[in-house]
């Protein structure tokens, strides 16, 4: 309903045409940043649909809650110091305060709804990257579509926008909301309220600081942005993906370290182990699979592996001592029925339980053999 209100917005400021373009161009960028983003969490995948409710809370009610507010800024501004050109106010520190609040409504409800979904620091920066995504891409539809309606498509203004939103910065509010989602992953590990609170607050302040400096340098000039851009937001950038990828490896270490005890427990076969540890063996599984028995039994087996994964994690969390005994109790007779519900559904089409054996008879054949 939110969605369609916005829509029905974006459509009365810029027109049908325009808005219409504007949803084409802003189609890039996201594609992008949704990819990367899904990319990122191979190894634990979230809901599908918890994905797509970050995505829509982004595009349709963090957008809402930011048009609403920032027009009451604006009015209140006028009031208070007169008529006067606050851009610079309103862009530089509300707006940062604002939109940041917003997109951290949905993670912070997920987390505190739905907390046994997270595992780490990879889920926070999935839920508040997803969000972000779907906020940019309204915003993108009420820019792109607004150069287009002052200029058309040959205009100077759309093709600089399109680069500096599409091509420069399609990561820009991705990045900005994922230090909320980095703190929300502490935050997760943390043992104490306080601690928790500490995370999220100073998550929130980094992410607002960061979208402030992002935009004050739109008042720099070219030098001034370049400056900005290189300096702080590439590095950021960088530092933000390099601890994705460390923390998606300390993922995969705590999976194998799990899947012996999984084994021994009698959840999984001893020929899975080896496949179930590494990202090139499951998808080779996966493929397998699909080619002899279909999508179906393809999509049994990758359940089944989630569940294998989502179980690793719980013992490890259980091991760590972050679960209550009643919680862990309560969370592992649902995990190791989703396993053995999937892999029943899995066994029930020959080739998919039988493809792990082939895909490990393969995969040893070409491990080389140790010199004596």
């Amino acid at each position: 309903m939110i969605g369609l209100v916005m829509l029905g917005i974006t459509t009365s400021r810029v027109g049908a045409l325009p808005a219409v373009f504007g949803a084409a161009a802003a189609l890039l960028p996201v594609g992008i940043v949704v990819a990367a983003t899904v990319w990122i969490d191979r190894w634990e995948p979230e809901p599908p649909m918890l994905m797509i409710g970050a995505f829509l809370w982004g595009a349709g009610g963090a957008t809402a809650c930011s048009l609403l507010l920032n027009t009451t800024s604006q009015s209140v501004a006028n009031l208070l110091l007169g008529q006067a050109d606050h851009r610079f106010f309103l862009t530089a520190v509300v707006g940062p305060v604002v939109e940041e609040a917003a997109k951290a409504v949905f993670v912070v409800g997920l987390w505190m709804r739905r907390r046994a979904d997270f595992n780490g620091l990879v889920d926070g920066i999935v839920y508040a990257s997803l969000t972000a995504a779907g906020f940019a891409f309204t915003e993108n539809i009420l820019y792109f579509g607004k150069a287009f309606a002052d200029g058309g498509v040959t205009g100077g203004a759309v093709v600089a926008l399109f680069v500096l939103r599409g091509v420069l910065a399609p990561f820009s509010h991705p990045l900005f909301t994922a230090m909320f989602g980095i703190a929300v992953g502490f935050a997760w590990g943390a043992r104490t309220r306080i601690e928790q609170l500490g995370w999220l607050v100073g998550g929130y302040v980094v992410a607002v600081l960061l979208h402030a400096v992002w935009n004050a340098a739109t008042f720099l000039g070219g030098t001034g942005f370049i400056n900005v851009y290189f300096l702080i937001m590439v590095p950021v950038f960088l530092g933000t993906f390099a601890l994705s990828i460390w923390q998606r490896k300390r993922e995969q270490r705590i999976v194998i370290e799990q899947l012996p005890k999984l084994e021994r427990a009698g959840l999984i076969a001893r020929s899975e182990v080896e496949l179930l540890a590494s990202l090139t063996g499951r998808q080779g599984w996966l493929r397998k699979v699909k080619k002899r028995a279909g999508a179906q039994a393809a999509k049994s087996v990758r359940d089944y592996q989630i569940a294998v994964t989502e179980l690793a994690f719980l013992q490890h969390r259980s091991e760590a001592g972050r679960t209550t005994s009643a919680a862990r109790r309560a969370r592992r007779e649902k995990l190791v029925e989703d396993l053995k519900q999937a892999r029943r559904s899995a066994a029930g089409r020959q080739e998919a339980i039988q493809t792990a054996k082939i895909n490990l008879d393969e995969l040893t054949r070409r491990v080389p053999k140790p010199r004596r």
